[in-house]
């Protein structure tokens, strides 16, 4: 693992108004559809809304909201802003 992506942590790991940028994403059933729906790597990404009981998440990209299950945010890494 090399320095940048020491610095990377999954997205299931930010909290609620963090900000970051998608780095990369873990091979998943979903990745197609994740890259699809703009989650693609060098895209600003920030958690928007979190569910009562934690799940799913609602994040902010491209310009528009899109809800996701922890799971699967679990599958794309993101370097935080601090």
């Amino acid at each position: 693992m090399d320095a940048i992506e020491e610095k990377a942590i999954r997205l299931s790991e930010l909290k609620k108004g963090q900000k970051a940028v998608i780095h990369s994403h873990e091979e998943s059933e979903f990745q197609l559809t994740l890259l699809e729906m703009g989650c693609v790597p060098g895209e600003p990404v920030w958690i928007e809304m979190v569910a009562p009981m934690g799940d799913p998440i609602a994040i902010q990209i491209a310009g528009y909201y899109l809800s996701i299950r922890k799971e699967d945010a679990k599958n794309i890494w993101v370097k935080a802003n601090n």
